[in-house]
């Protein structure tokens, strides 16, 4: 049962909390438990959209572990995301004399001036191909948080 004079997390709350994303067999991908906690605004993209919407609703004082399907955290694989680019592409993007591996994450130039990245997963004779989802695409993930403070 909650205390109805607690706050509750809304769409523009000031956050203080820890919180921990982590793979289904507990390894950490970022925790703040055993570190400062940290502070966000809601609504501000400081977390990932489906991350704050998991927030949304708890009380001050809630400490909770949610169970977040590829959809609820960073999508599913998109097969269309892995792509191939020239070599001429790759040395637009790269400062001079740049060499990289299979598993390097690389950086593009967006042509609406933004960036964007990708994993290198092979390298041929036509180019190499990169994949461009997320690295957490695809992945059902644990959400912790402890909610420490609403403003």
């Amino acid at each position: 049962m909650t205390n109805p004079d607690l706050p509750l997390v809304l769409p523009d709350s000031y956050l203080t909390l820890h919180y921990r994303l982590a793979s289904l067999d507990g390894e950490n991908i970022i925790s703040t438990f055993e570190e400062s906690p940290a502070t966000l605004q809601m609504g501000l993209g400081q977390l990932a959209p489906e991350l704050e919407k998991a927030l949304l609703g708890l009380p001050e004082g809630s400490h909770t572990t949610r169970e977040l399907l590829p959809e609820q955290a960073f999508g599913p694989r998109n097969p269309e995301l892995i792509q191939r680019v020239s070599e001429a592409t790759l040395r637009e993007n790269s400062a001079f004399g740049e060499q990289y591996v299979v598993g390097d994450l690389v950086e593009f130039a967006a042509p609406s001036g933004g960036r964007f990245a990708g994993i290198l997963k092979a390298k041929d004779e036509h180019g190499y191909i990169f994949d461009f989802n997320h690295p957490l695409a695809g992945q059902t993930l644990l959400f912790e948080t402890r909610i420490i403070g609403i403003l």
